[in-house]
């Protein structure tokens, strides 16, 4: 990537420019990797077309029109992280992760009676852990695999776990700012008398137990996270939804006593709804199954063969990639895909001085064998100057984003979903390059 970074910056004013003045040609190039624009629009060309950002022929059809009207006064909803980026690798599988399942099959509310999960499906287990052994994220040996409706319902049944019934108050619950925005929700919308939110954990400072929730790659700025109160009364909940190479260099196993993971974020299938926790202490890993058995009497069984399947598909791609030299891996596919949206929107915030970005320095990854940059799942953009409201700001200019305020932090700060579609994402980076010209 570093070896590309020149040639981007030759290219800055013209690409800003070319994206200012004409959308529409952007997305037919992005489509249809037109080269008779010249020789400056076939190297801009080039660049948007590696960047893996290709349109379906519906969506440029009707973003080619002379009147730009419809275009600028569409509202682009990026508040929300709905990963449909991925929809075109996945589409690209073909038949590799359908599945049929006979009428007959996952009747019973049982998956195994002999695990402590006794909703989980053998299959499923079998896929975490291979996945986790083939990308050297997380360390799955004597941990207990819980499996959840997707990472929330599994925040909530940690949470219970990690309480006490008999304690005389509720247990103070922290995450530092900029913490997720959910969080404080969670943790309070139920009037739990075993816990409540507590705030931000860089200011906490009341004695005996509390819990802290440590979101690594954060969400929302993407940096990575270390537990901050550190104090011998402390339980900690690492949420690793984001610990995956697309997202970040990985540096080691994740060793923690309770960890989170999602189908959602790991590989884009946020409407299956399935997560999972890697569990050390067997008695925490019964107390969240329990929650989850009086939550939702267990999780889908469909849904958890489904999420199995396309596991095993991203841990074949990466297998067979290295093995046999076959095509490149899901993995190694949206790193490429993150790689250029971010290029594209660093040089459009770089056009002008009303927005700035985090700055993130690289890292060798042990997966991809190879110095590889943080590229968060969101954009944690910044109005500069007397901006002081840039979600209302975004907003006047049709962007909908989400307020710095919901994540604990300055309402300067909005946090940017960056794995949209590729129509609505180049719509950002148009806007974002018109409202600075």
């Amino acid at each position: 990537m570093m070896a590309n970074f020149p040639a981007m910056l030759s290219l800055r004013h013209l690409l800003v420019l070319s994206l200012a003045l004409n959308v529409s040609l952007i997305l037919r190039m992005v489509y249809e990797g037109d080269d008779q624009q010249g020789s400056n629009n076939q190297n801009m060309g080039r660049i948007i077309q590696k960047s893996r950002l290709v349109i379906p022929s519906t969506i440029s059809a009707n973003s080619t029109r002379k009147d730009h009207a419809g275009v600028m006064d569409k509202i682009i909803n990026l508040d929300h992280g709905d990963p449909t980026m991925y929809e075109r690798y996945w589409r690209q599988m073909g038949d590799k992760t359908t599945i049929i399942i006979p009428g007959w099959q996952s009747m019973s509310y049982f998956s195994d009676p002999t695990s402590i999960c006794w909703f989980l499906e053998p299959e499923f287990s079998k896929e975490v852990v291979r996945l986790h052994n083939v990308v050297g994220n997380a360390v799955t040996q004597g941990r207990h695999v819980v499996v959840g409706t997707g990472s929330s319902q599994l925040i909530l049944a940690a949470l219970y776990a990690l309480s006490s019934p008999h304690a005389t108050e509720p247990i103070s619950v922290v995450s530092a700012v900029p913490y997720y925005s959910s969080y404080p929700s969670m943790a309070d919308f139920q009037k739990s008398g075993l816990y409540k939110w507590a705030g931000d954990a860089e200011s906490f400072n009341k004695d005996g137990p509390y819990i802290e929730l440590v979101t690594s790659p954060n969400n929302p700025d993407g940096y990575t996270r270390k537990s901050v109160v550190n104090r011998n009364q402390g339980l900690l909940i690492h949420d690793l939804a984001y610990y995956w190479p697309q997202y970040t260099p990985i540096l080691f196993a994740s060793d923690y006593d309770l960890t989170l993971f999602t189908v959602s974020k790991s590989t884009g299938h946020a409407g299956t709804r399935i997560g999972w926790a890697l569990v050390k202490d067997p008695e925490v890993a019964k107390k969240m199954t329990k929650f989850i058995e009086l939550n939702t009497i267990g999780v889908s069984k469909d849904s958890q063969l489904r999420a199995a399947k396309v596991l095993k598909a991203v841990s074949d791609s990466c297998e067979e990639e290295y093995s046999q030299g076959g095509e490149e891996s899901f993995f190694k596919y949206s790193y490429k895909a993150l790689e250029q949206r971010w290029k594209l929107l660093r040089v459009a915030v770089d056009s002008g001085g009303l927005f700035s970005l985090p700055k993130f320095s690289s890292a060798f990854c042990t997966f991809l064998n190879q110095e590889s940059e943080i590229q968060p799942a969101f954009a944690w953009l910044k109005c500069e100057g007397d901006i002081e409201d840039c979600g209302s700001f975004l907003r006047g200019h049709k962007i909908l984003t989400r307020s710095g305020e919901q994540f604990g932090a300055s309402p300067k700060y909005v946090r940017i979903s960056m794995l949209d579609t590729d129509e609505h994402f180049m719509q950002l980076i148009y806007r974002l390059t018109t409202i600075q010209k």
